[in-house]
């Protein structure tokens, strides 16, 4: 299995010299879980190979050889579709319906995955219309019989009153 996101920053905050609760808030799990987390991390034979790789690229006292950095920030390619990589074009922003608008218009990025952005988009700019429920259908049509929420029912128009 390849080593996703979550347990490549495992690994990087424990040779940091993290605990495993420490390492797994770090990595993005939730305090509460973190803990378990991390006991079931360390246990990762993925994770393990991982570790020992960033210890080799340290030296004796803990920094990085040759002044290298041992933070790859470059995506792991096991982690790509076939076929696919990461468009540069597409800009971090905070704001999901901008993101979502530049995935839908990015002609490199796969057919699947433009209309997907598509159909997400759609939610962000029309708005579902909707009836009204069926408490305000049943107080909106006693208004219009009483004429008011205390009037009283007028008579028919046919009957008179005689003294």
């Amino acid at each position: 299995m390849a080593l996703t996101t979550k347990k490549r920053r495992f690994a990087e905050s424990k040779v940091g010299g993290a605990t495993n609760k420490e390492a797994a808030i770090a990595a993005g799990y939730a305090a509460s879980s973190a803990s378990a987390a991390g006991s079931r991390l360390i246990k990762d034979p993925d994770v393990v190979e991982s570790i020992e790789k960033l210890k080799a690229q340290l030296d004796v006292k803990g920094e990085p050889r040759n002044g290298d950095s041992i933070h790859d920030d470059s995506p792991d390619p096991s982690l790509l579709e076939p076929g696919g990589d990461f468009l540069d074009s597409i800009p971090y922003t905070e704001d999901p319906l901008t993101w979502l608008l530049a995935l839908m218009n990015e002609p490199q990025a796969k057919v699947f995955d433009r209309r997907n952005a598509a159909q997400k988009a759609v939610d962000f700019i029309h708005s579902k219309k909707s009836d009204a429920g069926k408490k305000a259908a049943k107080n909106e049509a006693a208004k219009q019989v009483a004429g008011g929420k205390f009037a009283a029912a007028k008579a028919p128009g046919h009957l008179r009153s005689v003294k």
